[in-house]
């Protein structure tokens, strides 16, 4: 794509598409995560999103000025498809737990759009109505301003980081998943005491821990520091 979006206000398009849908952003947006889904980051081109949207081309650019403006969306949507539904209880602990399981869970059910677009900061609705939540759970909880920034700012890079890893590992191919998880019985299951004593000590306990993603327990062990520092924090007030 290039650079010739057209203003919102002229966007329009007045005839549907070959499908009988009229365009817009986000029925692109939509479609573009079921095709990168279905085929990966190459799904992001004109031709293939045209083709699926019975759309000529270049009508993309009437929305999008390029696939980057494409691929910020569908990050973007990501992020407001984790917020779908999510109400505060008011419990500033409950909340964060929460919040961040929905971003987790919601990236590896996506998990080829969540390699492309889960470190990219959007600047969009979905986004920064996210921002404002979190930040507003940890300030309505007492949290100092710069405390709550910095908390803020490892409770999403800690989500997020979780959320790539394991959306990068369900996106490989089915063989190569079940030979990562073989590893650990291959390998490791076969390490003898006498040279890795605590690896044949825990295999049993390691082998089962490791299936699933360590982001629940880091989430409690994070929640915890905070609860630390809030409690710090009152101290010293």
């Amino acid at each position: 794509m290039s650079e010739r979006v057209v203003p919102e206000g002229s966007r329009q398009r007045r005839r549907p598409t070959k499908q009988g849908a009229v365009l817009s952003e986000q029925l692109i947006v939509d479609t573009a995560l079921r095709l990168v889904a279905q085929h990966g980051a190459d799904a992001l081109s004109v031709r293939r999103l045209g083709a699926a949207l019975g759309a000529d081309p270049s009508a993309l650019y009437r929305y999008f000025r390029n696939t980057d403006a494409l691929l910020l969306a569908i990050a973007d949507e990501l992020i407001g498809k984790a917020q779908d539904g999510w109400t505060a209880t008011g419990d500033w602990r409950t909340d964060l737990r929460s919040m961040g399981l929905r971003i987790h869970a919601c990236y590896v059910s996506h998990p080829q759009a969540a390699v492309l677009g889960a470190y990219r900061t959007t600047g969009r609705l979905h986004e920064t109505r996210a921002v404002e939540r979190i930040l507003g759970i940890l300030r309505t909880a007492g949290f100092p301003d710069a405390l709550a920034v910095r908390i803020y700012h490892a409770f999403v890079d800690q989500a997020l980081a979780f959320a790539a890893q394991d959306a990068a590992a369900l996106s490989l191919p089915a063989a190569a998943r079940e030979k990562e998880a073989a590893v650990w019985h291959a390998v490791y299951g076969k390490l003898p005491a006498d040279t890795h004593p605590h690896i044949a000590a825990t295999f049993p306990l390691l082998a089962a821990d490791m299936r699933d993603s360590g982001y629940p327990f880091a989430l409690e062990l994070m929640l915890s520091a905070v609860e630390a520092l809030r409690t710090r924090a009152g101290e010293g007030s």
